[in-house]
């Protein structure tokens, strides 16, 4: 049985409540045993795949996108011409910070990259900094170089 276009618009933007522990389990848990040693790098791909599939025109989608998914309160601390600081947060991750030191915030990491990348027209690369333990919050660098242009 296949969905219609009207039947996907509506999956998409009911809300229901999903338990954490299915969440984590899958996340935390059946990934990294299907993936292993390579989940952050197939992750962050990932994340870059995902978010072509969502494209966004502004941060303010991001950031809501990244509340609607329950990843987390994403937020600016700081922006220069080449690169972006970003802090993410939740008591999930918090949480899941606590439980996991090998936790990776790769999936994440890649969906900004790609998103910025599609705002700015430019290639960038994000980093989750290894700190990511500091009160539970996760930090990202976005970086680009205005030189190193899309090509169409």
């Amino acid at each position: 049985m296949s969905e219609t276009a009207p039947e996907i618009i509506t999956l998409e933007t009911t809300t229901e409540t999903v338990p954490v522990f299915g969440y984590e389990l899958i996340r935390e848990v059946l990934l990294h045993e299907l993936l292993g040693d390579d989940t952050p790098e197939i992750l962050y791909w990932a994340g870059k795949r995902l978010a072509r599939k969502y494209p966004m025109e502004t941060f303010d989608e991001i950031s809501a996108f990244f509340q609607k998914t329950a990843w987390g309160s994403l937020t600016i601390i700081k922006e220069s011409k080449n690169e972006m600081e970003l802090e993410l947060f939740s008591p999930l991750i918090k949480q899941r910070c606590k439980e996991n030191s090998n936790s990776t915030f790769q999936l994440e990491a890649g969906f900004i990259a790609q998103q910025i990348e599609l705002q700015k027209e430019v290639i960038c690369e994000a980093f989750e900094h290894p700190n990511k333990k500091k009160k539970g919050k996760i930090y990202f660098t976005v970086k680009w170089d205005k030189k190193d242009i899309i090509q169409p």
